[in-house]
């Protein structure tokens, strides 16, 4: 379950970014350490994610959160790279990460194979579809255990 203030904070994150050349991919915020952990996953969207990008985001996110005063206690802020090797969940990714290569991992074979690596072309309720090679497949999405950045 995420945080009750990630809508907002997403808000204004999102209205930040574009004027940064940047893509908010994800939010999410840990409580549950001393002092709370506020961390911000940004990428281009053409294009690989540097650290100056990050502290640029941090810069201009860090103020904007100041004056929503909407965090009433404390808490660091990271804003960093989803990077590779990363789990997609939230329909956001899939949507941010369309045209990246994934892997698919499914519990039982499709089409003789539980491990499925491509471009990423969309997710439905029903289908994983990825292009592999121009060719598409589509893997019924409730076979699918996993889809991670490649």
């Amino acid at each position: 379950m995420s945080h009750p203030l990630i809508p907002q904070i997403l808000q204004i994150a999102e209205a930040i970014a574009p004027s940064l050349g940047l893509e908010v991919v994800d939010v999410v915020f840990h409580t549950h350490k001393n002092p709370a952990v506020l961390r911000v996953d940004i990428r281009i969207p053409e294009g690989d994610t540097s650290l100056s990008d990050c502290e640029r985001m941090s810069l201009a996110l860090e103020p904007a959160l100041d004056r929503a005063d909407i965090i009433p206690h404390a808490y660091v802020l990271e804003v960093s790279s989803p990077g590779t090797d990363r789990q997609l969940k939230s329909d956001r990714e899939f949507v941010a990460f369309r045209g990246f290569t994934v892997t698919a991992s499914t519990r039982a074979p499709h089409a003789g194979k539980q491990s499925w690596t491509g471009q990423l072309v969309s997710r439905s309720a029903e289908l994983l579809t990825l292009s592999q090679k121009g060719k598409l497949i589509e893997i019924p999405w409730e076979l699918v255990t996993g889809v991670e950045l490649s």
